[in-house]
């Protein structure tokens, strides 16, 4: 087993590889550690290695008998440090205000069961303050850098675990997707990311929900059938868990490898909320809805009857709401205010400033949104869009003007932001920060506030090289459509060997 060998292989097939004892658990977590060494200094993709731990782990799973192994043997594997509890290790959030608070005691159900299956976790991966932007970059750990052009962003908050994967550090990288986290870093990275449905994976024991159920994990991978065996390992209730999604009649993976009945697909590629959308972004829907006919499927232009600005809002609220309370936690284990970042700060006053009321009336609005999908998926099995917006952005593309960071460190240095919120004198800031916020990933949170399950599958390339995902939003509990489809579309257009030059750096030619 080389460099070679290991990047030909998605994490099924090198699972493989040491069930068959052509390749051992070492040699990989070895492959994998030298590149993590070679890439990470430029990539930025992990902040925080775990060595002593892939070590304790190799060791337990030499010495279990093959029958008792897991599906995913041997395979080297990093955690989102975000609400992926590792026993030992602190989760950061991307955030220096995170910096005392209490190191886990037990593994999240996640972390339990990726270990379970014989995954070899060693380190966690970059991830933006909170998870909170679709742009990976930190004051607390630095800026990710998209393998495809060091130039440009990963998206996020998943970006550490998209540019390991598409760097081919990992095969597969542990990501949650709160309002596009998963989808969004896999667009931008030329990778295939799954939304599962809402309760599909446990958040326990540490929380019933996050982000009041918007949020949820799963992984980013090169291959569609290493995401539907992800998500054989992770799915499934824990006990206190406030619901159990019905489980399927037989594994994903099973399901996955189904052709997909003919579908019919509902195409939309305007913005929910009016804002532009690329002529890249609109190609890649038009290239995927020429290969989709090719296949057999049903494709027509169609809108859901959902209004974006308000789904925008409520998203928003929910946001604001979460930041104060992280916040508030991180800062009663001894944070400072100026622990965290300029926007997290002036997020946190919006969200106190908002009450008990207004909160539930926006969160009661997910309900509409949720009937407006149903209604739309009761004449379109699958919804078709862009992923994003936009091509993959350059780094700090996205950051506010100047003057407006400036405005906002001065109104949070005098307390007069704080006054005006209380006040209700904001609501224009609200609605500017709602389109600045999701101007180039509009798309995605419909998914989330819905519960419903979501991919991007990395179909288009932009002249200029950057991948560009298209995004199939599928009823609730549907994964298994969503897997077959992907899986049909994947053999027609192969991608997982389409990999950036940086991830064949410095591998020898052979023969």
């Amino acid at each position: 087993m080389d460099a070679h060998d290991y990047l030909e292989h998605d994490a099924t097939g090198l699972a493989a590889l040491v069930r068959e004892g052509r390749t051992t658990p070492q040699a990989l977590l070895d492959l994998a550690e030298q590149r993590a060494r070679q890439l990470n200094p430029r990539l930025n993709a992990i902040h925080h290695l775990m060595p002593d731990e892939a070590r304790a782990q190799v060791a337990r799973l030499a010495a279990l008998p093959q029958g008792e192994r897991g599906p995913l043997h041997g395979v080297p594997f990093l955690l989102k440090d975000v609400a992926q509890e590792h026993a030992g290790h602190r989760t950061r959030s991307g955030s220096r205000g995170t910096a005392h608070l209490p190191v886990p005691q037990v593994h999240s159900a996640y972390v339990r069961r990726s270990l379970d299956a014989g995954l070899v976790i060693f380190g966690k991966t970059t991830t933006p303050e909170f998870a909170l932007k679709a742009v990976t970059e930190t004051v607390a750990f630095g800026r990710t850098a998209n393998p495809w052009h060091l130039g440009h962003v990963p998206g996020g908050s998943s970006g550490g675990a998209a540019a390991a994967v598409a760097a081919g550090i990992v095969p597969m990288a542990a990501a949650s997707d709160g309002g596009g986290s998963i989808r969004i870093p896999a667009a931008c990275c030329g990778l295939f990311g799954l939304k599962p449905s809402r309760g599909r994976v446990s958040m326990g024991p540490q929380a019933g929900e996050i982000w009041d159920g918007a949020s949820t994990q799963g992984v980013i991978s090169r291959s569609v059938r290493d995401a539907a065996l992800a998500l054989d390992v992770h799915a499934g209730a824990e006990p206190g868990d406030p619901f159990a999604i019905a489980t399927p009649p037989m594994s994903f993976v099973t399901l996955a490898a189904q052709v997909p009945r003919r579908l019919r697909i509902g195409v939309c590629v305007d913005s929910p909320i009016g804002t532009p959308v690329h002529p890249q972004a609109v190609a890649a829907v038009r290239a995927a809805e020429a290969l989709l006919r090719r296949l057999g499927h049903e494709v027509e232009e169609a809108t859901v009857d959902v209004d974006g600005p308000a789904l925008a809002k409520a998203y928003l609220h929910m946001y604001f709401g979460h930041v104060s309370a992280d916040m508030r936690t991180a800062m009663a284990h001894g944070a400072k205010p100026s622990d965290f970042e300029t926007l997290t700060r002036v997020l946190g006053v919006l969200g106190d400033a908002l009450s008990a009321g207004e909160y539930v009336q926006w969160r009661s609005r997910w309900n509409g949104f949720a009937q407006g999908l149903a209604a739309f998926h009761a004449r379109h099995d699958l919804l078709l869009t862009p992923t994003l917006a936009h091509p993959p952005i350059r780094h700090g593309q996205a950051d506010p003007p100047g003057g407006l960071l400036a405005a906002m460190k001065l109104g949070l240095s005098t307390g007069l932001l704080r006054l005006l919120a209380r006040a209700g004198a904001l609501g224009s800031v609200v609605d500017q920060t709602a389109r600045d916020n999701l101007v180039y990933t509009p798309y995605t949170q419909l998914a989330n506030l819905t519960g419903t399950p979501a991919m991007s599958v990395p179909l288009h390339w932009t002249p200029e090289g950057l991948p560009l995902g298209v995004q199939f939003v599928a009823p609730f509990g549907d994964e298994a459509t969503l897997l077959q489809l992907a899986t049909q579309l994947e053999a027609a257009q192969p991608w997982m060997q389409r990999l950036p030059a940086l991830a064949r750096e410095g591998l020898s030619r052979r023969p």
